[in-house]
């Protein structure tokens, strides 16, 4: 409650004095696992319903928690292919946003601070923890990529089909 407490003081402080961009960054540094999946929300599904965006954090919560992803929010929305210098190879990162080459820094508020309610929520009160009972993949219904013949369909959820990479 403390943590809440102290998050929305800030906000509200922030809210008057800094810049759009800086808002957007700064809680980046404080609560940065609620921050990336925040990002992911908004990126992944901030056209879609209620439900798309809690499903669409739930997957990444659930690779959180599987041993073949990296062990935090932000590693798993960021992981991707690197290059020999390290750099983030285009088009080739788990989730599409994270390096397609635009800026990531939000532009529509109201989708920004939903994502960041629904991203606060899920990490800070376990509120929505489930509802794709498992999946750990998903994709637009408008794309039919590889992978998803390897996998158990879980279903589809406003505008994504989600998917179970069983254990063996």
């Amino acid at each position: 409650m403390k943590r809440l407490y102290i998050a929305l003081t800030m906000l509200l402080v922030s809210a008057t004095t800094l810049s759009a961009e800086t808002k957007v960054n700064y809680l980046a540094d404080i609560f940065p696992d609620e921050y990336c999946l925040a990002l992911n929300i908004y990126y992944e599904s901030r056209g879609s319903s209620l439900a798309d965006q809690i499903a669409v954090a739930d997957v990444v919560i659930n690779r959180v928690n599987d041993t073949r992803y990296p062990d935090t929010v932000c590693a798993v929305v960021k992981q991707g292919r690197v290059d020999n210098q390290g750099n983030m190879i285009r088009h080739k990162c788990q989730f599409s946003w994270y390096c397609d080459g635009k800026p990531d820094t939000p532009q529509d508020m109201d989708s920004w601070v939903n994502a960041q309610t629904i991203a606060w929520k899920m990490m800070q009160s376990k509120s929505y923890i489930g509802i794709t009972e498992g999946a750990t993949h998903y994709h637009a219904h408008y794309v039919n990529p590889k992978w998803a013949k390897e996998l158990t369909v879980v279903g589809t959820i406003g505008n994504h089909k989600f998917y179970r990479w069983d254990r063996k």
